[in-house]
């Protein structure tokens, strides 16, 4: 396997930051300079950066049933790109107080879903699309009990309308498969859980 770049400190500097929107989310545009493989440092270039808070995600599992919890809510994004933008989700929340992961994976549990973690398992923390956004997402699985799961949660002061279901994990990594679940954080969770299940059973069982 052949080495990865490894950046010194000097490997990016940063000409101009210029602030282009500032709201709930913001937009800067950058010009910058940064090192070349070949060991020279590059040509200034400009890059717009959408600067979000990083996110947390946990895909809920009963290990006794060996069932999974997914929310349902339309997504704007997923407008006129696909049939249906009500998506199957996770358990989601931003971090956008002093708050540690965590805290926000067991209130928004509670808030999206009705349920309580009794445990959280770290799955990794990735960057879903690097090239313009510097969000980082907290991927976890939330040991609960799916006895009773369902009906419709959210904020309503936030505009949240949000649809439990309950699946034989089976049956969500068939949706994964036909493209039914077509979001990164599921796909990613619930593939991992797949290649996991028997360690997690045995942990949690």
């Amino acid at each position: 396997m052949s080495d990865t770049f490894k950046p010194d400190a000097d490997a990016v500097e940063v000409i101009e930051r210029e602030a282009c929107f500032r709201g709930f989310y913001r937009l800067d545009r950058l010009h910058l300079r940064h090192r070349l493989f070949s060991g020279e440092m590059g040509k200034p270039i400009t890059r717009e950066l959408f600067v979000r808070h990083d996110a947390v995600c946990v895909l809920p599992y009963d290990p006794q049933r060996d069932e999974v919890v997914l929310i349902e809510q339309f997504r704007v994004g997923a407008m006129g790109k696909s049939a249906n933008p009500w998506l199957l989700e996770l358990v989601a929340g931003l971090i956008d107080t002093d708050e540690q992961p965590e805290d926000v994976a067991h209130r928004e549990a509670m808030e999206e879903a009705g349920l309580v973690f009794s445990a959280l398992w770290p799955i990794t923390r990735y960057f879903p699309s690097p090239g313009g956004s510097d969000e980082q997402v907290y991927l976890y699985v939330g040991r609960c009990s799916s006895e009773g799961a369902g009906g419709v949660h959210g904020l309503p002061e936030e505009g949240e309308d949000i649809r439990v279901h309950v699946w034989p994990l089976e049956d969500a990594l068939a949706a994964v498969r036909d493209g039914r679940i077509n979001n990164a954080a599921s796909i990613i969770a619930l593939q991992w859980l797949a290649l996991n299940r028997a360690e997690v059973r045995g942990m949690w069982s």
